[in-house]
């Protein structure tokens, strides 16, 4: 007999142990960096060096300026469970029951649609419609290749992509790359876990959204400040 306090291991409900799945963009983690690298260099050189109000200008610009840079560059992702999709987002962090997703769709940019019409875009998921395009080619290739009989073999190297599919040539000599671009396979997976989770009973609940005050309070703490020092000159 079990207290009122007390479920048996056969009444709780299961808890999932599965990962989830992490997706980021690796050109704007790259490009993150570099930026901070040159903001820092710049800013504490000014710090260092620099005459009269050139310091705190130089302080005011990198309070403001970090934060933004990370928030647009190292700060988005994706996180994939079982039971939900969190999407954080710069300035936003958004958590949603596989219940709660209508659908996810892709055009110009890939977002989320909410059961209750809200679109929540994937800012770590960008369209690349070049990469797109590449794909597509590589698609036709293929099938004019293997229309046609196929070609000699070539031995090519692979390459990684943006969110770790591989390229290359294949036997064929076309291109053996994969025939959706990177971000669209990304979405392909999304929506295979949203058709296997949507309608599990640990994946409802309701939405939730949450602002980022810890990239926006000291992006106005950086923006008061210098429009202080450039209002007393």
């Amino acid at each position: 007999m079990t207290t009122p306090d007390h479920q048996s291991p056969e009444s709780q409900p299961p808890v999932s142990t599965a990962k989830d799945r992490i997706y980021r963009s690796p050109m704007a983690l790259v490009g993150g960096v570099l930026l901070l690298l040159v903001v820092g260099w710049l800013g504490f050189d000014a710090l260092s060096q620099g005459h009269g109000r050139a310091p705190w200008l130089a302080l005011a610009g990198m309070i403001l300026i970090v934060p933004l840079v990370i928030a647009f560059t190292l700060r988005p992702a994706v996180f994939a469970g079982e039971d939900r999709l969190r999407i954080r987002n710069p300035f936003r962090v958004i958590g949603l029951p596989w219940g709660e997703v209508a659908s996810l769709r892709s055009g110009y940019s890939n977002e989320v649609v909410a059961k209750s019409g809200r679109k929540y875009q994937l800012w770590s998921v960008p369209v690349s419609l070049r990469a797109r395009k590449k794909a597509e080619m590589r698609k036709t290739r293929a099938a004019a290749e293997a229309a046609g009989g196929g070609g000699p073999a070539r031995r090519g190297l692979g390459g990684l992509g943006a969110f770790g599919g591989t390229g290359g040539t294949g036997a064929t000599g076309a291109p053996a790359g994969p025939s959706r671009a990177d971000t669209d396979q990304v979405m392909d997976e999304l929506r295979e876990l949203l058709q296997r989770r949507g309608d599990a009973e640990t994946a409802q609940g309701e939405v939730t959204v949450r602002w980022a005050y810890e990239v926006i309070a000291p992006t106005l703490a950086g923006a008061v400040l210098l429009a202080i020092l450039l209002a007393t000159k």
